[in-house]
């Protein structure tokens, strides 16, 4: 995922610091491929904060008593204007946001950490149980979870140019592959298997997930701080992937940089998935999967095509270039098939699926 998000980024070197996705694939793909890749880049930005809409509705209902729906609006109200604002008030909180979930994933997964059991971790109780076969279903929402895509021209924007941005998405992709490799082992190692059922059973909502692990965390304080890191984790990557869709519908309805433009914007960014959060309730790792399935288009085909595109062009081979040649976009691309496939295999019920 980090070499798909250099290859989008090798794309916009050819043009301004203003330049977006929808705007190059256009110009090197043709309109035609820029329609239906906007609808995939729309889909998911807009499902995925439809899912950390829901998810932090839920989660404050369970803090506050307030109802879900009434969180879920107030959430919005309230995260979505650092967005409006600015890119540099996206930072600014979103350094904030960083450095509040280290201290509680250091302190909660910390906790954890000490208290991992080998055994359960290694599901030692159910030797004959293969897991393996699991994987497959997993990788649409593994791929979501590094699907940063959108951002990249805010990024490059943001650094003025290529190796700056070249170094955050490497640094941002490792940061997220370690933190997400220990809160797998902390929770993997703390929670048994068959205590997944419940949270399964509820669409891999956080709070529910967060239920569980209050009758095995044995300390308040730890589990607050989980809760803290969950909440935290889950407003960061709304702010940030909100301020990527809100990037992209700029430069697709071309609003101007003014108060009442930035207002259409919000609406556009915001307003829908809100909406459908409000109505249509469902599951976080459902939500996940589906905007997996289409995130293979443009956080892997797309972005290998347009790479294949630059390189042809004046200037293509010069300044800077995702490494690997070729046969690295020939792999990208059947990577990002192979993800695909396995979301549609997963919902016709052809891949196994864990139950609990």
């Amino acid at each position: 995922m980090t070499i798909s998000g250099w290859m989008l980024l090798e794309s916009f070197k050819h043009y301004d610091l203003k330049v977006s996705f929808n705007s190059v694939t256009k110009d090197l793909l043709g309109n035609k491929i820029n329609i239906f890749n906007n609808i995939t880049v729309y889909f998911v930005g807009g499902i995925l904060l439809y899912a950390y809409i829901t998810s932090s509705g839920l989660i404050i209902q369970e803090i506050t008593g307030l109802s879900s729906q009434l969180a879920s609006i107030l959430f919005v109200a309230v995260f979505s204007l650092f967005v409006w604002h600015s890119t540099r008030a996206v930072d600014r909180i979103s350094v904030v946001l960083i450095s509040f979930m280290v201290l509680s994933f250091v302190f909660g997964v910390s906790g954890l950490a000490i208290n991992v059991d080998v055994a359960v971790l290694l599901d030692v109780a159910n030797p004959d149980r293969q897991y393996a076969p699991y994987a497959m279903a997993m990788l649409p929402v593994a791929l979501t979870s590094f699907g940063y895509h959108h951002s990249v021209s805010s990024m490059r924007a943001y650094y003025g140019e290529e190796r700056k941005a070249k170094y955050a998405i490497l640094g941002g992709t490792v940061i997220a592959l370690t933190l997400y490799c220990l809160w797998l082992i902390s929770i993997f190692g703390n929670l048994p298997r068959h205590e997944f059922g419940p949270v399964i059973e509820q669409g891999g909502n956080v709070d529910a997930l967060l239920k569980q692990l209050d009758g095995v965390i044995a300390s308040k304080s730890i589990s607050k701080a989980i809760n803290a890191f969950s909440m935290a984790a889950i407003l960061s990557s709304f702010i940030g992937v909100g301020l990527g869709v809100f990037d992209f519908l700029a430069d697709f309805f071309k609003f101007d940089d003014t108060k009442a433009g930035r207002t259409k914007c919000w609406a556009v960014t915001f307003l829908p998935p809100l909406v459908m959060s409000l109505l249509f309730p469902f599951g976080f790792i459902i939500a996940i999967g589906y905007a997996g399935a289409a995130a293979t288009v443009w956080a892997c085909i797309i972005p290998a095509l347009l790479a294949m595109k630059s390189r042809t062009l004046a200037g293509g081979t010069q300044g800077f270039m995702a490494p690997g040649g070729n046969a690295m976009i020939g792999a990208v691309i059947l990577f990002g098939l192979l993800t695909a496939l396995f979301h549609f295999l997963s919902m016709a019920g052809i891949l196994p699926a864990f139950a609990g």
